[in-house]
């Protein structure tokens, strides 16, 4: 096992302790800023399932994983947390690249949630499947507009989540 397993297989009950109670705190204050209706415990769910998405980014790299619409807002509320992602990125041994893409639902590939839903669970995670409809879903509404798709758009420069690059 990897140190990397290790710390993930460590965190696998509680995936806001990647970053500490302030810090989870501060990014879920972030979440609901950012959609003013939103009820506190879906905006704690939706920072959970990003760092479940992070975490397996890190462990699982170059495979092209995806977040959801709704995913994607905990994780630009984590990239607005700066030194708090960064921390993290490092804590991981991999820095996880974002680069958003306007949403185009003819783009969307579901295989691409279900093979993310799946290393997020061979990480040792438990996947929220609530979290992880496509794009054209509104249950969870959400500020992001990020769609992110296969490939990754010319002149990214990376693979847009996970290729490792730092």
């Amino acid at each position: 096992m990897t140190v990397l397993q290790e710390h993930v297989a460590t965190t696998v009950a509680s995936p806001h302790k990647l970053i500490g109670p302030r810090a989870f705190t501060g990014v879920v204050d972030t979440v609901q800023a950012n959609n003013p209706d939103m009820e506190r415990d879906i905006a704690e769910q939706i920072v959970a399932e990003a760092l479940k998405f992070i975490a397996a980014c890190a462990q699982f790299p170059g495979e092209r994983l995806r977040p959801s619409r709704v995913v994607d807002e905990g994780w630009h509320a984590l990239i607005l947390h700066t030194g708090v992602y960064a921390t993290l990125c490092r804590s991981l041994h991999r820095f996880v690249h974002h680069v958003p893409e306007r949403p185009d639902t003819t783009r969307h590939d579901p295989g691409a949630l279900k093979r993310t839903m799946q290393r997020i669970a061979d990480a040792g995670y438990e996947v929220d499947v609530r979290l992880w409809l496509p794009p054209t879903d509104e249950t969870i509404p959400v500020a992001a507009t990020c769609e992110h798709s296969e490939p990754p758009p010319a002149g990214c420069g990376a693979d847009c989540s996970n290729t490792g690059r730092n």
